[in-house]
């Protein structure tokens, strides 16, 4: 099935920013979106917008760091639609600081979130994907999983492991021939509530000051889209997308 139209997206983080776009746009292209995040009240608004332009959409509050809801999760999906044709793994946070003030708590949020929640997506959707033969995995990295900067240390460790997971997951579905696709996204600075997180405040004015040139999150919700409408005989493994600034 190439194309967007009647494909059944379950997308993470799905309350906001890009989660939210992507919701929209998919839904408006003629996709059935299953949406997971924390917010309730959020999902609800969310849900009725796509109703409203026509689109179709289920939710369920989730959270990712609960392997039990990312599953229920999976299993609305298979409950409404009776298939999962592509996992966004979108839900992730971003609390930068020095390893010296050792906020060991949001370290432990961010491995939590980040890592964790991607590895739950994954094991959800997979005994789907494989006895369909077909199936997209698509997973939000950043253009911190390629690159380092000073109060990075934890949550460039997260998208550096995010794109060695997802890798790993397209060699290992490759080699059993289920037609499994992946696709790692690796944003810049995108206008969302990511930078709200940082509560170091020798690294907070650094992130204000670079995300003046953030781009909108519509931006990543199109490239998302785009790797989903490729033939499926194509694999789009990798897109880095950053501000021209």
């Amino acid at each position: 099935m190439s194309g967007i139209k009647g494909k059944v997206v379950v997308i993470t983080g799905a309350s906001s920013g890009i989660g939210e776009v992507t919701a929209k746009n998919l839904a408006l292209q003629g996709a059935k979106v299953v949406l997971g995040a924390r917010r309730e009240d959020r999902l609800q608004s969310i849900n009725q917008d796509i109703e409203k332009e026509g689109g179709e959409s289920v939710y369920q509050v989730t959270d990712v760091t609960s392997r039990a809801d990312v599953d229920a999760l999976a299993d609305l999906a298979i409950k409404e639609y009776g298939r999962i044709d592509v996992l966004v793994n979108n839900a992730g946070i971003m609390p930068q600081s020095y390893l010296n003030k050792r906020k060991v708590d949001e370290w432990d949020a961010m491995i939590d979130i980040n890592i964790k929640g991607v590895l739950y997506g994954i094991s959800a959707v997979l005994p789907t994907m494989r006895e369909q033969k077909s199936g997209q995995v698509i997973n939000l990295s950043s253009l911190a999983g390629h690159q380092l900067n000073p109060g990075g240390a934890v949550y460039s460790g997260t998208k550096f492991a995010v794109r060695a997971i997802t890798e790993t997951l397209r060699q290992e579905e490759q080699e059993a021939g289920t037609n499994l696709r992946t696709t790692i996204i690796s944003p810049g600075a995108v206008d969302t509530e990511l930078t709200d997180a940082i509560t170091d405040p020798d690294v907070k004015p650094v992130f204000d000051e670079v995300y003046k040139s953030a781009i909108t999150p519509e931006s990543i919700a199109r490239s998302i889209a785009f790797a989903i409408a490729e033939d499926e005989s194509v694999t789009l493994n990798e897109m880095i997308i950053s501000p021209t600034n």
